[in-house]
């Protein structure tokens, strides 16, 4: 070092340049004169003339069907400026389609080509042009035999410019499928880009797609779901890009959709008959439409197809877990000794038996964590997720502030077990919270889910039919679906602002306690055949129009509203008894 303050004596002179030069976005800025300005200025207009003119003589010639290759040479004065106009590049398609009529096919052959080539040099001025793209995918198909090998060398050497253009990721999946590329050697593109740069949301994302079609599904598989081999080959790959940048967010993205559970088989959870309210209700394993067209499934009852007509919770017709029927009534004589019912969805189906003398009778799946809220583990597995989980917890002390590597040890407690890891997963949302302040409101919703899903594995542990939330900082309720048996539920004390329009597929729900809660909408206390009993004592319900669905629980015989701002209105409690004929007491 010299007195110069550069190593060995060299001094590093500036390029020549412009007085004033400001670096902005990578790029310099140049402050220019007055008459630089001037001249710039009456080029642009010069240049917006010219642009006008072409575009009017387009329109006025497409106008008059006029449809030559004078308009080819026109559209392309303006898109080769400006690549995103594209009611121009229709006017090209509805060109070209008229040429075809009128060419040999040699002779449109080679117009494809030019137009192929002049695509290209549009991509140059804008790469992530919609309407080129899309005109390149719609110009392949007029070809007879595509040279799709050149489209990917095409995509290749975009996505070396810009590993990140989406629509180039679009396109070369097109082309990929088109040309019927083995998904192993797309992997290995992947790879290639992967391992120049690993901040690359689209080479993970295609990883995710391609890797479910590498090797055939065994019966025994969810869809989706990768072999284990693959799956730890993976999961290293992917540890050594959030090691190498740990604030880097694809990799932990990618890593997150890894620990996910692939979707369940299809399967009939549960299956629950009422005498008394003449009704059968299933629970599906994801939310389906039944009906014509749609879903079809067949109720048998004492060995007989029973015609009935299915409906969900809420009366919507739309995709839910919880369908239920209306029974015939000599199905449910009770007179015969047993009546048996079994439900056909598919290749699955479920039966139950309700005897003489029982009000009710149900059928349900003996839920694990595994089967509901995470994937088996085998030994392998289990002893990698537990040594990532170590060195992510030895990445946290030496990067505390690094909320990827905390929520990423919160998901590895939850694949590995969810109950043993339970107080350690509050304590690392705790901390999150703290790092991550912005995303509060989501890591509340996500450890509230995550002790629902706690608290149910526990309940069909003792299988009973009471679950008690109180005082868990909840903020939503989730899994309502798994919760159809229940009958007593207590959510008091928590921090809920409404009771959610799920809360109707409690079909056998009695007693259901909110108590100081924030709930200003019980919209989801809807057609609830069994509620007895309701409390929502310490709420902020303001309107006795809040409670109007209240209505359509037939059985319902106390509600208490006490300490709420509804209570200070002098006409609230004659308000309601009109409202709520039924109830037997109001508390106000």
């Amino acid at each position: 070092m010299d007195g110069t303050g550069e190593p060995g004596g060299f001094r590093i002179s500036p390029a020549p340049s412009p007085p004033f030069i400001f670096p902005q976005h990578g790029r310099l800025k140049v402050k220019t004169t007055e008459e630089q300005a001037e001249a710039k200025r009456v080029e642009r207009e010069q240049k917006l003339r010219l642009y006008q003119e072409a575009t009017e003589a387009v329109f006025q010639k497409r106008q008059a069907g006029h449809l030559d290759e004078s308009v080819l040479e026109l559209t392309s004065q303006i898109l080769g400026a400006n690549p995103d106009f594209a009611t121009l590049w229709n006017c090209r398609r509805e060109v070209l389609m008229n040429l075809e009529t009128q060419k040999s096919p040699e002779e449109f052959a080679a117009l494809v080509v030019a137009e192929l080539g002049f695509l290209e040099s549009c991509l140059r001025v804008n790469p992530k042009s919609y309407g080129t793209w899309h005109h390149r995918c719609w110009l392949l198909g007029r070809l007879p035999e595509p040279n799709w090998t050149r489209e990917l060398e095409l995509c290749a050497k975009f996505l070396e410019a810009d590993e990140r253009n989406f629509h180039c990721w679009d396109y070369r999946r097109f082309v990929a499928q088109k040309a019927a590329v083995p998904p192993t050697e797309e992997l290995a593109f992947t790879d290639s880009l992967i391992t120049r740069n690993f901040s690359n949301y689209s080479s993970w994302h295609y990883r995710s797609c391609l890797l479910p079609k590498l090797q055939p599904l065994p019966d025994s598989r969810p869809p989706g779901r990768l072999p284990e081999d693959l799956l730890l080959h993976e999961l290293e790959l992917v540890q050594n890009a959030f090691f190498t940048d740990p604030n880097d967010q694809s990799a932990w993205f990618y890593h997150r959709w890894l620990l996910g559970r692939a979707d369940p088989h299809d399967a009939i959870r549960c299956l629950h008959v009422s005498r008394s309210e003449a009704c059968l209700t299933a629970c599906f394993s994801r939310p389906i439409i039944v009906g014509p067209g749609v879903e079809t499934v067949m109720l048998m009852g004492d060995g007989s197809p029973l015609h009935v007509e299915w409906r969900t919770p809420d009366g919507r017709k739309r995709p839910n877990y919880i369908w239920l029927c209306d029974l015939p009534t000599d199905s449910l004589d009770d007179q015969i000794s047993q009546h048996s019912f079994c439900l056909m969805w598919g290749d699955v189906q479920k039966e139950c038996v309700l005897f003489k003398g029982r009000n009710e009778t149900w059928c349900r799946d003996s839920a694990t964590d595994e089967q509901l809220f995470r994937t088996e583990l085998s030994v392998e597995k289990s002893t990698v997720l537990q040594s990532e989980l170590e060195s992510c917890k030895e990445l946290q002390d030496l990067e505390p502030d690094n909320k990827w590597c905390l929520l990423t040890i919160i998901l590895l407690m939850r694949a590995l077990d969810p109950l043993v890891y339970e107080k350690d997963t509050l304590k690392y949302f705790k901390t999150l919270k703290v790092v991550d302040p912005m995303r509060a409101s989501y890591l509340d919703d996500l450890r509230s889910k995550f002790l629902i899903e706690n608290y149910i594995l526990k309940m069909e542990y003792a299988e009973v039919r009471v679950l008690d939330l109180s005082r868990k900082d909840l903020t939503v309720l989730c899994h309502l679906e798994q919760l159809l048996l229940i009958t007593h539920l207590n959510v008091s004390h928590n921090l809920l602002r409404s009771l959610p329009p799920a809360l109707a597929m409690l079909r056998c729900l009695e007693v259901l306690q909110a108590d100081g809660n924030a709930i200003e909408s019980v919209e989801g206390v809807l057609n609830l055949p069994r509620l007895q009993e309701l409390s929502l004592c310490e709420n902020r319900l303001q309107h006795t129009s809040a409670l109007q669905t209240l209505a359509s629980c037939p059985k319902l015989s106390l509600l208490n509203l006490e300490n709420n701002p509804i209570c200070q209105q002098e006409t609230a409690l004659e308000e309601l008894r009109t409202m709520l004929p039924d109830v037997d007491r109001i508390l106000t």
